[in-house]
């Protein structure tokens, strides 16, 4: 009998991680204990910075990669012992793997030719692929001819074209320019969308996994640090290595002073400022205060506010839609506040050297783990 994944149902996730652990020398753990369920048809994103285990995490997926411990389950079967070419997923690299000596078309027969399909559906499946990215007419190209973004939307094609329930992307995006990536990236999520095909995306870069991703699980050290929606990740970090990946964030230690629930008192210097409590911290403890330089208020508006307090601008830079406002407050010089440019006005109202009131409601000041980074992150 079929070994199943536990608490199978109707509705259950196409792709489960149980315990599953990877290390490359029997010791150090590059994978600890990941336990990471994908949902049907979603688009989920690991997304970490280089060495924290979110590339291993999807080469185990797709069996390059071996367990050294826990179990991966495909649709409710075991797969650990599956070689990848009985695996069913299609796999999108960084560097395209196309044949160049095949044209396009041949590139996309190739893994309908080694599962056997009639010459008929070959043809079949080939022009519904071109068709799906937009590049018909392109079946007697070699790679080379392609640019970049096309031989991109080639290898998407080929991933798709045995219509597998599964589609694994590691850093595909990584070898554009900026650009083309941005568009690459919406063309990506509108192909998902059309085709309803579960994706699992791996890249470093935050912007790319917000404006793809149903869901994002944040790597660190080989761990997941946070697992949310692109908005409850910006908007609700539940830790400090999160705040500070996910977006700008103005990072300030503290020591917990008071606690009354989700709210804490926090002493900044001299300073006591109010926040809302998301780690289960007591007083005494030391704290990272996580404030969005978005949420920030600059100006005599900021003196109503149950947070604020004096900074002096050290520097102010015109973007088109925000100006950037680097500011020294709560002993550090790179403290950073964005003010949205909502009208025609491009004179700046604050200069270089100028002290302001600075201030900030209590829930957009969250109290997390302290990690020890004591600076603003850019």
């Amino acid at each position: 009998m079929t070994q199943r994944a536990p608490g199978l149902s109707s509705s259950h996730p196409i792709v489960q991680f149980i315990d599953v652990q990877k290390s490359y020398d029997g010791g150090a753990l590059v994978v600890k204990k990941l336990n990471l369920e994908v949902k049907r048809g979603e688009f989920l994103t690991l997304l970490g910075p280089s060495g924290s285990g979110k590339t291993t995490s999807l080469m185990m997926l797709a069996g390059f990669e071996a367990a050294s411990a826990g179990e991966i389950f495909l649709d409710g079967k075991p797969i650990n012992a599956l070689p990848p070419h009985k695996r069913g997923i299609g796999v999108v690299f960084q560097n395209y793997a196309l044949f160049p000596h095949m044209t396009v078309a041949e590139n996309l027969a190739f893994p309908l030719q080694v599962r056997d399909y009639s010459k008929s559906d070959i043809e079949k499946r080939v022009r519904e692929a071109l068709t799906m990215v937009r590049l018909e007419g392109y079946e007697s190209r070699r790679p080379a001819q392609l640019s970049g973004g096309q031989q991109q939307r080639i290898a998407v094609a080929r991933a798709l074209v045995f219509n597998p329930a599964l589609i694994l992307m590691d850093e595909p995006l990584g070898a554009l320019d900026k650009h083309l990536r941005e568009q690459m990236q919406y063309e990506i999520k509108s192909i998902h969308k059309t085709v309803g095909v579960s994706v699992v995306y791996v890249t470093h870069d935050q912007s790319e996994a917000l404006t793809m991703s149903d869901r994002i699980a944040v790597f660190n050290d080989g761990r997941i640090m946070q697992l949310a929606s692109p908005a409850e990740l910006y908007e609700q970090p539940e830790n400090a290595f999160v705040a500070r990946f996910i977006g700008e964030n103005n990072a300030v230690i503290g020591t917990i002073q008071t606690v009354d629930g989700d709210r804490c008192g926090v002493t900044v210097g001299n300073r006591t400022l109010q926040a809302k409590r998301v780690s289960p911290l007591s007083i005494g403890d030391s704290t990272t205060l996580s404030l969005r330089p978005e949420r920030i208020v600059i100006g005599q508006d900021a003196l109503a506010l149950s947070n604020h307090i004096e900074g002096v601008v050290r520097e102010v830079t015109y973007l088109g839609d925000h100006v950037r406002i680097r500011m020294s407050l709560l002993g550090l010089d790179n403290f950073v506040v964005k003010q949205p440019n909502a009208g025609r006005d491009t004179n700046i109202r604050w200069q270089a050297g100028e002290t302001m009131p600075v201030g900030w409601q209590i829930d957009d000041c969250r109290a997390l783990d302290c990690d020890g980074a004591p600076t603003s992150e850019t």
